[in-house]
């Protein structure tokens, strides 16, 4: 896989720069360039990539185009239902079956955000986190977070102990694990895995977005086969809801649409290349 053989050259800190190169607006600006150059020798094909490229970054930030590509590329899985919530509910308070506990994982943190006079998680890190406390509270299950300083980031706290505090100071409920040692989504696995096993955990409620699930699914029942663990891997998506913008302004660009996209792509290219 591509991903072991950068980790194997020392490259593994290159993978944002990698994503940001292949991931739009970044083509489809060098296919503009491009027609731009060519347009003195050959207008038809000068004009013609122009136009390509304008329609391609057009396409990508828009919410309709976003919401296809997850579909077809990633096939999101449903989330947990009422039925499953309860039986969850009802093993975790009479003691019977594996012993259970929800997942986490991190989706990034700001190193220091001035209103707060501290660091802060992302947008999307909270709603994960937020999540899994409903689902903790809902299910009586303990949570465990998972996220360290990416490969992106330099300095400051890992974002899981910046999430152990959010969940204390402002949901009033305490994580059980803290896990801090990852930098990407199968170091998340590797560590959780192992953290978890030695506390008699058979069994993880995985909690991501849903244009994440697979790859996280994958990462984590790669890593319970090398740890010999017999974990039972639950996905527990969130972030599932459609966009319900009419249809006009679903085909328009916005920032919602462009961010779609780029998660999409990232993420199939993620399973493609074994990251």
């Amino acid at each position: 896989m591509l991903d072991d053989l950068a980790m194997q050259l020392g490259l593994a800190g290159w993978k944002p720069v990698a994503a940001a190169l292949l991931l739009p607006p970044l083509p489809l600006l060098l296919l503009m360039f491009l027609g731009a150059w060519v347009l003195r020798r050959r207008p038809a094909w000068g004009w013609a990539l122009m136009i390509a490229g304008g329609l391609g970054i057009w396409l990508c930030s828009s919410s309709a185009a976003g919401d296809f590509l997850t579909r077809q590329l990633l096939h999101p899985l449903q989330p947990l239902g009422t039925a499953e919530l309860q039986s969850l509910r009802a093993q975790a308070r009479g003691g019977g079956g594996p012993r259970t506990a929800i997942v986490v994982l991190g989706a990034g943190r700001e190193r220091h955000a001035p209103e707060y006079g501290a660091a802060n998680l992302t947008p999307q890190a909270v709603e994960r986190l937020r999540y899994g406390l409903w689902l903790s509270r809902e299910t009586g299950l303990p949570l465990a977070f998972s996220g360290g300083s990416g490969h992106a980031q330099r300095g400051g706290p890992a974002e899981a102990e910046v999430a152990a505090v959010i969940a204390a100071r402002d949901f009033g409920r305490k994580l059980s694990w803290v896990e801090a040692a990852s930098a990407d989504t199968r170091g998340n696995a590797r560590h959780t895995v192992a953290m978890l096993r030695s506390d008699g955990v058979t069994r993880i409620l995985l909690v991501t977005h849903g244009w994440h699930l697979r790859r996280s699914l994958r990462a984590f029942d790669q890593a319970a086969a090398q740890a010999g663990a017999g974990l039972q891997i639950v996905p527990a998506p969130m972030g599932l809801a459609g966009d319900d913008a009419r249809p006009l302004l679903r085909w328009l660009p916005s920032s919602k649409g462009f961010a779609d996209t780029r998660s999409a792509l990232r993420e199939w290219f993620g399973l493609w290349a074994g990251a």
